[in-house]
């Protein structure tokens, strides 16, 4: 049986997928890829080392150069701890909004893109649509770069890509950069009374997450420079969102464990401030094995994830400027896979229905109207596809 194209039928059966970062997205894919092998589309998987998630991307048009992407990824935040009114995982719609996780970010424009792809499939495109759906974005964009190689020397090499996070359907040129670093602090366990004679890794972590608090205000104290100054904050900022670590109020913590993630401005070098955590982390590795050789901290660069930068003259952005009649200059602070297409050879821009406010949050939800503009835009990009 044929299935619905519709978008809003797209939405409600992608959301219907507990993609959580943490799990497989393989569900979802094996759907998504029979429906897009169903209009006709060319479809590729590219696989993590471990078999348990896949980037799935495809080709609708003639078999030339030139055409356009519209990238999603499929990975959602978790909703544990959230008090959420409405199942999570069931698109309801209440005062012109739907709400589910990922509504927003990005299973609407997911939905979108493959509508897209149905209608762009019985139309005489003169340049072809790309459509890519990534894996572990919301652990890092970790997924976005092996898809990027892997569809080098697979497909046509498309002009641009518009990657569809949640900007009000406004073009987003550039965004800040990130790093993140898998912190794992291995201290010497004795009784708390004695704690002189221990080292206390949740102790000795927190000395990190407090360089981290210092960095931030001398950060915030800078008078930001040039494009800098378009972000909000307009410096880079550090930060721990989870720490995890020790057995007993009473006992020195043998183990802490998080992540110190950094999101740079355009004006600063990622990898000058992971020097700069690098030689914090050896600094203080040195003070603690002083009380105990056995101590230790391993850092692990988990994601590298490139700014956008703004291009001049570039080809996604002259496209959906005309496309959206929005001339403004945005950027945002939050990462995306932009950077990594342009990294690959690809014009790139941001673009996309959704409030990112609502990204993450409790009762996730787009709007219609902000849903039904985005399904306008991708009527107008398919047009110009076909001229």
């Amino acid at each position: 049986m044929t299935q619905p194209t519709d978008a809003r039928y797209l939405l409600e059966k992608l959301v219907s997928f507990p993609t959580v970062s943490r799990d497989s997205n393989l569900e979802l894919v094996d759907w998504a890829e029979a429906f897009l092998t169903g209009i006709g589309a060319r479809c590729f998987r590219e696989m993590n080392a471990e078999g348990t998630k896949a980037n799935l991307y495809a080709h609708i048009g003639p078999d030339i150069e030139g055409g356009v992407i519209l990238s999603g990824h499929t990975d959602v935040v978790p909703v544990d701890g959230q008090a959420w009114s409405t199942d999570p995982f069931t698109v309801v719609e209440k005062d012109g909004k739907l709400f589910g996780r990922g509504c927003c970010d990005m299973k609407g424009f997911d939905a979108l893109a493959l509508a897209a792809a149905a209608k762009a499939a019985k139309m005489p495109l003169k340049r072809p649509l790309q459509v890519c759906l990534s894996r572990d974005e919301e652990i890092g964009c970790t997924g976005a770069p092996p898809m990027i190689r892997h569809m080098q020397g697979t497909l046509p090499k498309a002009a641009l890509a518009i990657i569809g996070e949640p900007t009000m359907m406004q073009v987003v040129t550039g965004h800040k950069g990130g790093i993140g670093y898998d912190t794992h602090l291995r201290g010497f366990e004795v009784h708390s009374s004695l704690i002189d004679r221990g080292v206390s890794a949740i102790m000795e972590g927190a000395k990190l997450i407090d360089w981290a608090n210092r960095m931030n205000d001398e950060n915030r104290a800078k008078v930001p420079q040039g494009a800098d100054a378009l972000f909000d904050p307009p410096f880079t900022t550090l930060h721990v969102g989870i720490i995890e670590g020790g057995t007993a109020h009473n006992i020195t913590a043998k183990d802490c464990n998080f992540v110190m993630s950094f999101r740079c401005v355009p004006g600063e070098s990622m990898d000058d401030w992971g020097a700069r955590y690098e030689a914090e982390v050896r600094r203080l590795e040195a003070e603690m094995q002083k009380v105990h050789p056995s101590c230790f901290i391993a850092i692990d660069r988990r994601w590298d994830v490139p700014g956008l930068k703004p291009e001049e003259n570039g080809a996604a952005e002259e496209l959906v400027r005309r496309l959206t009649g929005d001339n403004a200059t945005h950027v945002v602070s939050y990462g995306t896979e932009a950077g990594q297409f342009q990294d690959g050879g690809y014009s790139a821009v941001v673009c996309g229905p959704g409030d990112i406010a609502q990204a993450h949050q409790p009762d996730e939800y787009i709007t219609v109207e902000q849903f039904e503009a985005g399904g306008r835009f991708m009527d107008r990009l398919l047009e110009t596809l076909c001229q």
